[in-house]
Order: structure tokens, then C-alpha cells, then sequence
């Protein structure tokens, strides 16, 4: 390393503000610092602003109807298709022949495609004709297991197109996973895929979705998507009841569907996402205030102009791929890519090679694989320009600011503002994080609230803490993107994110995310993690009661507990603390069986990083377990407190254990 690079390093780990570079403020679509107090001065009616991103049938009446806390109303009696506002309208404005969707798959650019608007437009079209056909009708929920192929964008739009919520599942999830969320969501028709690529090999998808399908318990039809190319498939021969998307698309060649006025308040779409309980939660996000936060929010803050090619390295089957890779960006008419593979193969260049090749003007990735690029190191990045980045952005989980100045040196090459975006799969879109164009950046700080958007930290009897103090994360006021319920349980729904700090017979609600956070002096939010049972692997939630039943399972194993441990890729990881039934031995043998049960009953994305068996686990005397003891132990914490444990003299033993695997 040269005399100046080592300068430059040095600079940057002192440095603990940024200024976004003059350059992009010129620029930016939003440059005003007094938009923050616009917004507050003039809430709800400030998100008319977010409104006008749309095209509309029928004009809304309302911005907010909160006459039924907290049961919010947004844009009401207003008729819109999210199908229209993400394709037809940008063709009817002239730019059919501009490029929709850059899609970039594995293993070779042999497999590469672009959609042009028009072009998706015809697909759009098609398939939804063939929806209908198969039966498919407005507000019937239909299920998209797939991975990273443009089919699953263009089955998304198809549903919208004809009215009818979509519930995509993760590629990665497991059979159970599925047939538990195609259950939950009553969903009688799936869209899957024979197979894809991960690393240059071909994987089965199609015999995971049919051992899904088995547990589905109702009758369903399923359309396949061949992904595969001629050598490289299974053998899959098609059930009566399913049926190959390229023969439907082909029979409705030409087609065209009008797209159906939805109510701003009908269901766009259902996702799954980990809840403590054990059961997946189904939320619910709505058409109208769903699109005009993920519209505005992609052009707020991830300054996406049509102009543009964005790249968003996250995938559809998770909620940052619903909103920044499909409806966000197609909604501003931009050039959203989308990658099928992994960042390191064929080598550890690869998004860069990417980058460079499509010129991509934003790249929204997570910390996790920030921190990987990290591990690989710089030379991978050097390699390629990257001159025509202008935005950086994360999302997933809490950046820390040494990953943080890297990727702000090392891939934005200090001229490219970094947002650090905090929200979740419940509020649709982001919720903290700098405005790009007005805020400075401060590493390992989310940021202040975006305009508009009114959290507050607080303590246990809901009073706003005080700077550099720690406390609970809480959102005061609704906003548009937000969850409308969680699918038939309006219970569930109140009980889980709107009781913590509210009587449920006042008018005082607020949101409360389940996430532990600091605020400094200037109003920056960094956000601590979570504070409920849920690990955050890579970005993913995953609920520990779901894992914990998994190991259960597994014959031998008594009970289980399962806890986030740090992690310096994923974040966090999964460490699981397990006790053997009787006559069972403790050998690699059940640890294999334990790995193999959760990966088949959730999927790789929660596989245990460490099974250690005890043969007790710390309680309370109550017989609660102490997870936080198991969390310090994990991460070689101090342990604290034990005095309330009725067994404190096992923390000792499961120490030893850990150290000794």
C-alpha cells in the first residue's frame, strides 16, 4: 500500500461525517433541506406528492382515513392497476422501445435478456390471459415460487394485472415453507419453475415445489416455467393439473388484457415473513399506498431517475425485491437489472464485472455482502470502472461504519452518497435512512426519519429517550407503505405491532417494529437490532420458534434453543443449543441430522452455524430460558447476571462446550 493510500485509509477511519459530493445535490431529486418541515407542517396531505407518482382511473378522496385505528385507510375511493403504472403507461408516453428489465443469469451470457417496455407489456399481457384462463380471478391469491428469472417480475404484474394478489415464496424456502404459505393464503394456484442455476449447476426446483404441492390440502394448478436448458432438465413430466408456461404463453399470443381498476385499499399482495410464534405471518400490503411509498421512496431516496440503469442485488421472493427491484423502479419507468447468480461465481468479480458492463447508475446491496467483498478484497472492485455508480445504498440489517467506508471508498470511490436504509417487510418501503441530496452520511447510523415519517425512541413506558441513549424503536403517525393487516388475523395484527406502548381503548397508536435503537443529537437513528425472537440472517428473518420446532423434530432431540450469534459475513448466525433424548448419543452423526432438519423444513438460509449439545439449558425459575445468556455465550460476552437461573452452574458447562467444538 502506497504512502498516500495508508493517508487516505487513515483519514477515513477518523472521519465520522460525510458530505454528499456537490456534484450529485446538482443533481438529485430531491435537493431541498426544507422538505423535513414542508412534510411535518402539511402531514397527511404531504403524501399527495407520493400520489402523483401514479396514474390513476379515479382520483382519491381522501389521503388518510384513520377513523378506524389502526385499521389506516389510505388514498381512498381512488382506482388504479399497479400493471398499468409499472409498463402500459410508460408506452403510452413514447418509450416502448426503451429497456425495461436488464436481465443478467448463470452460467453463461448465452442466457442474458432485455425486455424492452413494449416487450414486457406483451409478456404481461399473455400470461395474464393465460391466468385467467386457467381460471384465475380477482382477489384469488396466486402463489410464485422462483428464483431470479424475468418470468417472476412478469408473473407479479400479470397477477396485478388482472386483480389478483400475488404471494411469492423464496426460492430457497423448503417444501413445507411453501405448502404452509399456500395453505395459510387458501392459494390454489402456484407459478414455479422446472430448475436454475446456482454456480454453473443446475438445480432441481420443480421436484421441491411438487413435494410442496402434496401438502397443499386443496386442489391446485400449477403453470411451470422451463428455466432449463435442453440437457440440463430432470425428466420432469407435467402432472394433469399443471401445465408449461411456454405453451400458455403461446396459446394467448397476442392477447391483450385490460387492466383491472383496483381500489386503493384491495390487496396487491400477500408475503410471509418469520413471526415468534412459529407461524409465518402473512402481510398484507394494498395497492395504492403500497405503490406511491415504494415509487417515492425509489426516487427519494435512491434517486432513480427514468434515465437510469439501478441495480438491486436483492432478490424478488424477499420484500426488497418486491419494492426496489419490481414496483419502485418500473414504476418511475427505469432500467431495473436483475442478476441470477451469486456475487463470487464464475469469480469474485463478478457484480463488478456487471456494473461495468451495464453501466449501472445505483447499486443497492446488503451488508453482508459488503462484508464478504471485503473479505475478498479490494483488487476484485479495481479491476473494473465503477465511474458510473452514483448512488450507493444497503439494506437488510444494521452496516457497520468499517464496512461502511469501504464500500464508500472502494466501490463509490468517495463520490457516491452510501444510504443505509432501516424499514421492513411490514412498511413497504424505507422508513429511516439520509435523504441523499440534503443529509450528511454518518457511518453505522441509519439516519434521521424520512420526511413525513415520525419515529421516536423510547423507553419502556413509551417516554422519548435522550440523546446517546438506547431504546425501543417506534413509529407515532402512519404512512402509505404500511401493512394493513396480517391476512385473516386482524388479532394477530394488533396484538403484535400496535399494543406495546397504547391502550387498545385510546386513540394513541403506535407501531412498534420489535427493533432496539440510539438517537444522537442530531436526530440520526442507529438501530441496535432486534428485540424479539427473531435472528437476522443476511438480511432474512427468520423466526427462532420456527427453527427450534425443526430440531425438535429430528428423532433424538429432546428440546432445542436457538439464538442470533455474530456472524463477520452474515451478521448474525444461527447457533442452536440442544438437548438429547435419552438412549441418544451426542456425535456428529445427530449433528448432521439437525443441520439436515432444518435445512428440509425451512430452508439453507436458516441452517444452524453451531449445534451444541447440553444437557440442560439455563432457566428461570419460572422455566423460561435465559436466550440472552446463550446470546452472550455465543458471541463470547460477559454473561451478566445468573442469579435468577434455578441451574445457574450449567451457563459453566455450556461454555466449555462451546469452546471445546
Amino acid at each position: 500500500m502506497t504512502e498516500d493510500n495508508v493517508e487516505l485509509e487513515a483519514r477515513l477511519q477518523e472521519q465520522e461525517e460525510f458530505e454528499p459530493p456537490e456534484s450529485f445535490v446538482e443533481q438529485a431529486n430531491v435537493s431541498d433541506p426544507e422538505i423535513y418541515d414542508e412534510f411535518d407542517e402539511n402531514w397527511p396531505e404531504c403524501w399527495e406528492g407520493a400520489a402523483d407518482l401514479l396514474e390513476w382511473y379515479e382520483s382519491y378522496d381522501q389521503v388518510l382515513d384513520d377513523s378506524d385505528e389502526p385499521f389506516y385507510k389510505w388514498f381512498t375511493d381512488g382506482k388504479l392497476n399497479a400493471s398499468y403504472n409499472c409498463v402500459d403507461r410508460h408506452i403510452d408516453e413514447g418509450r416502448g422501445d426503451e429497456t425495461a428489465i436488464e436481465w443478467v443469469g448463470e452460467p453463461t451470457d448465452e442466457d442474458n435478456r432485455t425486455y424492452t417496455y413494449a416487450e414486457l407489456q406483451k409478456e404481461v399481457n399473455e400470461f395474464a390471459a393465460a391466468l385467467r384462463a386457467q381460471g384465475v380471478g380477482e382477489d384469488d391469491v396466486v402463489t410464485i415460487y422462483m428464483p431470479m428469472i424475468p418470468e417472476s417480475p412478469i408473473a407479479m404484474l400479470a397477477c396485478a394485472r388482472i386483480g389478483a394478489p400475488h404471494s411469492v415464496v423464496f426460492a430457497g424456502f423448503s417444501a413445507d415453507a411453501l405448502a404452509t404459505r399456500m395453505n395459510a393464503a387458501d392459494s390454489e394456484y402456484l407459478v414455479t419453475c422446472d430448475g436454475y442455476y446456482r454456480r454453473g449447476d443446475p438445480l432441481d426446483h420443480l421436484d421441491k415445489a411438487n413435494q410442496g404441492l402434496s401438502g397443499v390440502d386443496h386442489d391446485t394448478t400449477t403453470v411451470v416455467v422451463e428455466r432449463l436448458r435442453d440437457g440440463d432438465g430432470f425428466d420432469h413430466d407435467l402432472d394433469d393439473d399443471q401445465h408449461s408456461y411456454a405453451d400458455l404463453v403461446s396459446d394467448h399470443e397476442g392477447e391483450e388484457v385490460e387492466p383491472v381498476q383496483r381500489d386503493a385499499e384491495d390487496m396487491l399482495f400477500l408475503m410471509y415473513t418469520s413471526g415468534t410464534t412459529g407461524q409465518p405471518k402473512g402481510v398484507k400490503h394494498t395497492t395504492g399506498g403500497y405503490l406511491a411509498w415504494a415509487a417515492w421512496t425509489s426516487q427519494a431516496v435512491l434517486d432513480i431517475k427514468p434515465e437510469d440503469t439501478y441495480f438491486c442485488s436483492a432478490d424478488i421472493g424477499w420484500i426488497t425485491g418486491h419494492s426496489y427491484i419490481v414496483y419502485g423502479p418500473l414504476t418511475l419507468g427505469t432500467t431495473s437489472l436483475m442478476y441470477e447468480g451469486t456475487p463470487d461465481y464464475p469469480d469474485r468479480d463478478r457484480l463488478w464485472e456487471i456494473v461495468e458492463e451495464y453501466e449501472c447508475d445505483q447499486l443497492y446491496t446488503a451488508p453482508t455482502a459488503i462484508r464478504a467483498f471485503m473479505k475478498w478484497g479490494s483488487q476484485y472492485p479495481e479491476k473494473h470502472d465503477l465511474s458510473s455508480l452514483r448512488l450507493l445504498g444497503t439494506v437488510g440489517e444494521p452496516i457497520n461504519p468499517r464496512a461502511w467506508k469501504w464500500y464508500y471508498k472502494h466501490i463509490g470511490g468517495e463520490e457516491c452518497p452510501v444510504v443505509d436504509t432501516w424499514w421492513q417487510t411490514e412498511t413497504g418501503g424505507m422508513m429511516v435512512t439520509t435523504l441523499p441530496g440534503v443529509k450528511k452520511m454518518k457511518p453505522g447510523s441509519a439516519g434521521p426519519a424520512l420526511p413525513g415519517v415520525d419515529v421516536r425512541i423510547v423507553d419502556a413506558e413509551g417516554e422519548e429517550v435522550d440523546a446517546g441513549n438506547a431504546g425501543y424503536l417506534t413509529v407515532q403517525k402512519p404512512w402509505p407503505g404500511m401493512l394493513r393487516t396480517l391476512y385473516n388475523n386482524d388479532d394477530r395484527f394488533i396484538s403484535e405491532y400496535w399494543q406495546a406502548y397504547s391502550d387498545p381503548d385510546s386513540d394513541n397508536w403506535v407501531y412498534f417494529p420489535e427493533d432496539g435503537a440510539k438517537i444522537d443529537e442530531d436526530g440520526y437513528i442507529t438501530v441496535l437490532g432486534r428485540v424479539d425472537d427473531v435472528i437476522n440472517v443476511s438480511g432474512h428473518r427468520l423466526g427462532t420458534m420456527e427453527i427450534e420446532s425443526a430440531i425438535v423434530g429430528v428423532e433424538g432431540v429432546a428440546e432445542a434453543a436457538v439464538v442470533g450469534g455474530s456472524h463477520d459475513v452474515k451478521g448474525e448466525a444461527v447457533y442452536a443449543y440442544v438437548i438429547t433424548e435419552d438412549g441418544y448419543e451426542e456425535n456428529d452423526e445427530l449433528r448432521s441430522r439437525i443441520v439436515e432438519g432444518v435445512e428440509d423444513a425451512i430452508g439453507p438460509i436458516a441452517r444452524p452455524e453451531q449445534v451444541v449439545f447440553t444437557p440442560e439449558l439455563p432457566k428461570t425459575r419460572s422455566g423460561k430460558i435465559m436466550r440472552r445468556l446463550l446470546e452472550n455465550i455465543a458471541n463470547g460476552d460477559e454473561l451478566g447476571d445468573t442469579s435468577t437461573l434455578r441451574n445457574p452452574e450449567i451457563v459453566g458447562d455450556i461454555e466449555a462446550k462451546v469452546s471445546d467444538d
